[in-house]
């Protein structure tokens, strides 16, 4: 029950910082479009009604389906292959990232990105946590396989 508690409490704080950046961007960044950070790092206002990469482009009504059904999946499959440091941390990034841009898909019509390298397409805090908590997923399959 406690480990349940702590990953409620870690999901709730990652959505809050992802939803707090998202209100900076909103209100502070898109009046000035970007703002330089470093030499090789921008904050830049974007909306993305993709998925990543801005892949499918324009299809927000039908992402915003798989992302539920993303999410619930996760929620209902999560007792029988978390097991592991690896598995439980990574499940917690990446539904507190998919719950992050679905709020958005749902409230916008778009996800808000800002973070951008140049190299990289604009992204966001909870597009960081679906991809790290991603590759911690597959750590902890791959370390409970072998």
């Amino acid at each position: 029950m406690r480990a349940r508690g702590l990953s409620a409490a870690s999901i709730i704080l990652l959505l809050a910082l992802d939803r707090a950046s998202k209100l900076w961007a909103l209100h502070s960044l898109r009046p000035i479009g970007e703002i330089r950070v470093l030499p090789f790092m921008y904050w830049t206002y974007a909306e993305n009604t993709g998925a990543a990469f801005s892949s499918f482009r324009g299809s927000n009504a039908a992402l915003t389906a798989v992302s539920v059904v993303v999410l619930c999946g996760l929620i209902y499959f999560r007792r029988n292959w978390i097991e592991d440091a690896w598995s439980r941390c990574g499940f917690i990034l990446v539904v507190s990232g998919a719950a992050g841009n679905l709020w958005d898909r749902i409230l916008y019509g778009h996800v808000v990105d800002f973070i951008d390298f140049r190299v990289w397409p604009v992204f966001n805090v909870a597009d960081s946590c679906i991809t790290v908590g991603a590759i911690l997923l597959a750590l902890g399959i791959y370390f409970r396989k072998s």
